[in-house]
């Protein structure tokens, strides 16, 4: 069923989408391709740099998420943002519910791309089977825009959707969009696979480091304020002791129930709790409460975005969270 945000979304592009396409039409829109190159239109700036990754100077990325303070679960699109849809060779998008502005556009201005969603190359995603019998070229699959359902891509309960931070997701990620780009550009086929061959072995590094701090700091417990970094802590092998109405209240936006919040800073009387995680992007009072109870406490904090940071590539990026990680374990 369609929710009533992205009704209003879809409409109010739909009214926006005439004007804009006539104001635009003097000149080169992002997203247009305008050079020759396969035109790639990600939701947030975290895909849009792995696309250039895979695709160099053969591919054209509009990323529509590119600042630190703008939270995708709630972002406006503008009629621009459907503009760069509707001339997109291929969409990137998380999907789970994270990014739902995305489909929006792409039911709003008809875009017959091929879009390659990242949560249905995550091993939890309750339609996956697994990765182990699939290889770069087979990965395309999971990228068929044909019968594509942009609307069954509401909050999966009991999914984690923030997959970015799963390096594992992130390199099939990769092959399936570096198969997409191939089937768009087959005389670069070559060029695509390589690149994504040389992104996929610096995951493997971001996964070499994670499981160093498996090995130095196995089953640390470690409070998360949001499930954002919730992949990557698993990776490092350490409990994550937030409950879970805890987190799931303050990614929703809802007040944390007294309760909840009494059960939330217990977990910190026995000193067992050697992190703090928070979400640089969202704040609320009782995100604060437990951060004061961490610095009370010598608690060391460590902060993780949801979109990337300016100047950073996607690798440079989680290498440097996993560092902080580390650090602050290590502190």
């Amino acid at each position: 069923m369609t929710s009533p945000r992205r009704s209003l979304i879809v409409l109010g592009l739909a009214a926006a989408s005439a004007l804009s396409l006539a104001g635009c039409a003097g000149g080169t829109a992002a997203g247009d391709g305008g050079d020759g190159g396969v035109a790639v239109v990600a939701s947030t700036n975290v895909y849009g740099q792995i696309a250039e990754e895979l695709g160099g100077d053969l591919v054209e990325v509009t990323s529509i998420v590119t600042n630190e303070s703008q939270d995708p679960h709630s972002f406006e699109p503008s009629a621009r943002d459907q503009l760069a849809v509707a001339k997109a060779d291929v969409i990137i998008e998380n999907g789970g519910g994270y990014d739902a502005f995305i489909d929006a556009l792409i039911e709003s201005s008809d875009a017959e791309a091929p879009v390659v969603t990242a949560v249905e190359y995550s091993h939890d995603w309750p339609e996956n089977e697994g990765h182990d019998a699939e290889s770069a070229g087979e990965a395309e699959d999971h990228a068929d825009h044909e019968g594509h359902d942009h609307e069954g891509h509401d909050h999966v309960e009991g999914f984690n959707e923030h997959v970015w931070y799963d390096p594992h997701t992130v390199a099939h990620l990769a092959e399936g969009i570096a198969a997409e780009l191939a089937e768009l550009d087959p005389d670069n086929a070559d060029v695509f696979a390589a690149n994504a061959e040389a992104f996929v072995a610096e995951v493997e590094g971001l996964e070499a480091s994670l499981a160093d701090i498996a090995g130095a700091h196995e089953g640390a417990e470690v409070f998360v304020t949001e499930p954002v970094p919730a992949y990557l802590i698993a990776a490092a092998g350490l409990a994550n002791v937030t409950p879970d109405a805890f987190t799931e209240a303050v990614e929703e936006g809802q007040d944390v129930a007294p309760a909840t919040l009494l059960e939330s800073i217990a977990r910190f009387e026995d000193g067992d709790v050697k992190l703090v995680i928070t979400n640089t992007q969202t704040a609320g009072a009782e995100t604060a409460q437990i951060v004061g109870e961490a610095d009370g406490r010598g608690i060391p904090r460590v902060a993780f975005s949801e979109t990337l940071p300016e100047g950073q590539t996607y690798i440079s990026w989680m290498q440097a969270n996993i560092e902080a990680l580390s650090g602050a374990l290590e502190s």
